[in-house]
């Protein structure tokens, strides 16, 4: 096999480290349906799909590319996109449970991404597979809160898929899967457990800010001291103050400014509610629950439609902090585990009927599946898990 001429020094050290791999060979089924099936439900990749779907998946089908997932050994664990290039990666091999490892299948993207452990970026002929090079390739690897390497995020297409902007929105999107990594490390694996003998309840759910409601009054809070509440109600253990900075402000440098604003919270709870205390070292709130707490106890005693009542919408929608949005994607998945796993045409409709639910094709598929044949719902369902997954 000859290397097309000038070869960047990049691709062309890795066609000298991918001289045994045979160019004509199909990638190998590494991992079963079990194994896929855990990794994409427990562990790190759990995590970073739900990112990844949120903010690349609508993009790679509007551009007809797919974009999947591998874990950090090159295995291929999700893959997504336009239909047909979903049908042009399979002929190739790119499936979930392949191996893409450079070691594997040579030079591509994901592999050498995570062999060099640096984002790449991989145009047709620099493809070592014969089968790979009608496709270019852009792949970025993942890492948790300690640096180790959990997995590689990849787009691939036709040349679109290397384009300048390409790489930018892949990093800005395994930036912010590594920050909800770094939040996931510090949370416990349970849901964002209560304050004992809470002196007063938060409100967040549906509301951009939160309302701290007391025995005798209510106060409006800012959208800021809303983001700090919801963060540190969610870490009872606490938060040392990088981390906290991370999920407020998606910097851990910016330690200075939380303190300031942690000061001015402490101003408005010492004002209003002095049962409510923010303490430091680590960052930790004591005497408040969210109204959060109630719906996730709801959906653990089986009270699914009662759960779905309480729902009055995300948590702090109009929130961008890494933080938030780890609580916010959490009570979903609670929700979808909960009414998927229960079963019930109930509970399974009324939860398809909130907008979380009605954008989640696994639940509408689930729905589908227990509704009588000729349920006229059905139609309707159909169209939108179509829809929802870019038939």
């Amino acid at each position: 096999m000859r290397a097309p001429g000038r070869l960047r020094p990049l691709v062309a050290a890795s066609w000298q480290r991918s001289a045994r791999v045979d160019p004509d060979a199909a990638p190998v089924l590494a991992l079963g349906a079990d194994e896929l099936d855990a990794a994409r439900h427990d562990g790190p990749i759990a995590t970073l799909l739900p990112v990844v779907r949120r903010l690349l998946l609508h993009d790679s089908r509007a551009a007809g590319c797919v974009v999947a997932v591998g874990d950090a050994s090159g295995r291929l664990v999700w893959v997504d996109g336009a239909r047909s290039a979903r049908r042009a990666a399979e002929d190739m091999g790119f499936v979930p449970g392949a191996d893409w490892a450079e070691d594997r299948v040579g030079t591509s993207a994901p592999g050498t991404a995570l062999r060099l452990d640096r984002p790449v970026q991989i145009r047709s002929d620099e493809h070592y597979a014969n089968a790979v090079k009608p496709f270019s390739c852009t792949a970025v690897p993942v890492h948790d809160a300690s640096g180790a390497t959990i997995g590689v995020l990849d787009l691939t297409g036709d040349d679109r898929a290397v384009e300048r902007h390409t790489l930018s929105l892949l990093t800005a999107t395994v930036a912010a899967a590594e920050a909800q990594l770094a939040l996931a490390a510090a949370r416990t694996p349970s849901r964002p457990p209560r304050a004992p003998e809470a002196a007063a309840e938060l409100t967040v759910l549906g509301t951009d800010t939160a309302v701290l409601r007391l025995a005798d009054r209510r106060v409006q809070l800012s959208a800021r001291h809303s983001e700090l509440l919801v963060v540190l109600a969610a870490h009872p253990g606490g938060l040392a103050a990088p981390d906290l900075a991370t999920a407020v402000y998606g910097d851990p440098r910016a330690v200075v400014t939380l303190r300031a604003e942690v000061v001015r919270l402490r101003r408005v709870l010492a004002r209003h509610a002095p049962d409510v205390t923010v303490t430091s070292r680590p960052y930790r709130v004591t005497g408040v629950r969210t109204d959060v707490d109630g719906v996730l106890s709801a959906l653990e005693r089986g009270a699914r439609l009662q759960a779905v009542d309480r729902y009055a919408g995300p948590v702090l929608p109009g929130s961008a902090a890494p933080g938030v949005d780890a609580v916010r994607d959490l009570v979903r998945l609670r929700f979808r585990e909960s009414v998927v796993a229960d079963g019930g045409v109930d509970a399974l409709l009324a939860w398809a009927r909130t907008p979380d639910g009605a954008t989640d094709a696994l639940v509408l598929r689930a729905l589908l599946a227990v509704l009588p044949r000729r349920s006229p719902r059905r139609a309707g369902l159909v169209a939108a898990i179509e829809a929802l997954e870019g038939f």
